[in-house]
């Protein structure tokens, strides 16, 4: 666990720019041992017609500098990682050994069965164990994204339906929720449907009555949902759906907050998508390799992507690939088996015992910080105490003192720390949406809720400071859209070296 004050402080580096700035004319970190065979001429037109602009730079200008900029990197292995909805967990290095066990690393997915016999047994057992976290029937383990993990839920549903001669156009998604579900239920073909919140920042329950007809083909939801609040008229809201035969697709982001309390399955849910990285603490983020599980009820499982694995009578495991309604394939292979080693050796690390510890302290935590920032950041739906993350609003501040959210999420990088998410969901103003994890002690969550509450107070005495912040980083406020737009991948050296 982490003990207090930020791992990393903030500050101007010895040496910015690129490795290009440290060249020097004649400076070289090896040299070419003397030829021992003939030498030969490269033919003309595969010559370079100037030479190629490499740094001049000694072994270690090379080592000082990519050491910096290891640590100008921030991540949850230096300090809190407050981004709500994200659940940018510590992740247990035991797994990363586990990983890394030549039985594992060292397979070849075209391997026979016989061969490959614990692999498929740790897949068995992940499987079983994900099933009972969740309350599904089975699972596949093949989605290499929960964002893949969506689109095959959605696929799932649309056959479904399809094999039961219905034509269901409309997918009903709350206002709340991730900007994903959308995506993925046009990607999948179906029509996005919004329901909005009350309040309270629950489903509007009235008015998803009023949408619910025989063209909706199901339901995606997120419980907590994505304003940190657990549904709780969640048992009327599926019963609901099931009434016109639509299906109840649970998006497992918040997944975290409820493991050993309640499950999916208990509430309802006919399918489930699990993001490994935010619950079972493989790696997060920087575009894969990932693991997104989808496990569905016992009505949905011949649709599932083949192959996945079964058990024969004396014990031996294969793939299954005799499957009729299969939806097929959604991985070239059968899933990232790395991350899924790491899940397994997260969840059994853990136990059932230890994955409920994980959800209650993920709550307690949530809750404290947010207790300790309410004086200037106060809840945007104070009516439902908040699960294991939590959305503020920066508007009454705003209204002061004429600061935004988007400056005090600058300003916690100059005292430290890792912004939280803000301006998501987009139903609060101002939203400041954080969510501290389970991992972190007392003393850091004071820690972070102390820059939170400093920023609040300069924001009244010096608001320039936070429009401008960061004011201690090698690189200041970004056009973060154009950044987005405009990215540029490649330096080029003003002039090339001699």
């Amino acid at each position: 666990m982490n003990g207090g004050a930020p791992i990393r402080t903030q500050g101007p580096p010895a040496s910015t720019g690129t490795i290009a700035d440290r060249s020097s004319p004649g400076r070289r970190a090896s040299a070419f041992a003397p030829l021992d065979v003939p030498e030969v001429t490269v033919p003309e037109p595969h010559r370079r017609v100037q030479a190629p602009e490499l740094p001049r730079v000694a072994e270690v200008d090379i080592v000082r500098h990519y050491t910096m900029l290891s640590q100008l990197n921030y991540g949850v292995d230096t300090g809190p990682y407050p981004l709500g909805s994200c659940t940018m967990k510590y992740n247990p290095k035991v797994a990363e050994t586990v990983a890394g066990f030549p039985g594992f690393q060292r397979v070849h997915p075209l391997q026979p069965d016989a061969t490959v016999q614990g692999t498929l047994e740790m897949l068995w057992r992940l499987e079983e164990a994900l099933c009972e976290i969740t309350g599904m029937s089975r699972a596949t383990l093949q989605p290499p994204a929960g964002a893949c993990g969506e689109m095959t839920g959605l696929l799932i549903m649309r056959a479904f339906h399809s094999d039961h001669g219905r034509q269901r156009p409309k997918v009903l998604i709350p206002d709340a929720a991730h900007g994903t579900n959308p995506a993925s239920v046009r990607l999948a073909g179906f029509e996005s449907v919004n329901v909005p919140s009350d309040e309270r920042g629950l489903v509007d329950v009235e008015a998803l009555r009023g949408l619910v007809d025989d063209e909706v083909a199901g339901l995606m939801l997120t419980n907590p949902n994505t304003l940190g609040l657990f549904e709780e008229r969640i048992e009327e809201i599926t019963a609901l759906l099931h009434s016109v035969g639509a299906l109840v697709y649970y998006d497992g982001a918040n997944l975290n907050a409820i493991m050993g309390k309640t499950r999916p399955g208990d509430m309802g849910f006919d399918i489930v998508h699990i993001n490994t990285h935010k619950t079972f603490a493989t790696p997060h983020g920087g575009g894969g390799p990932g693991a997104g599980p989808v496990g569905v009820a016992s009505h949905l499982v011949d649709y599932l992507p083949a192959p996945i694995v079964a058990r024969d009578d004396d014990g031996t495991f294969r793939w299954d690939r005799d499957r009729p309604r299969s939806i097929g394939r959604l991985h070239g292979f059968n899933g990232n088996i790395g991350v899924l080693v790491r899940a397994y050796a997260y969840v059994f690390a853990h136990g059932g015992d230890g994955l409920t510890e994980v959800s209650e302290l993920a709550a307690l935590n949530a809750n404290y910080l947010a207790a300790r920032l309410a004086v200037a950041f106060p809840l945007a739906y104070p009516q439902v105490p908040p699960m294991h993350e939590f959305v503020s609003t920066a508007e009454p501040l705003k209204k002061e003192t004429g600061v935004r959210a988007m400056d005090v999420a600058k300003r916690l990088i100059d005292l430290g720390y890792h912004p939280p998410t803000v301006y998501f969901p987009l139903v609060v103003d101002e939203a400041m949406m954080i969510e501290p994890t389970e991992t972190e002690s007392q003393q850091t969550l004071d820690g972070m809720a102390d820059a939170f509450l400093q920023a609040a107070e300069e924001a009244r005495t010096d608001p320039d400071l936070l429009h401008e912040a960061p004011v201690s980083t090698p690189v200041r406020r970004l056009d973060e859209a154009r950044a987005a737009r405009h990215l540029r991948l490649r330096w080029g050296l003003a002039e090339p070296p001699d």
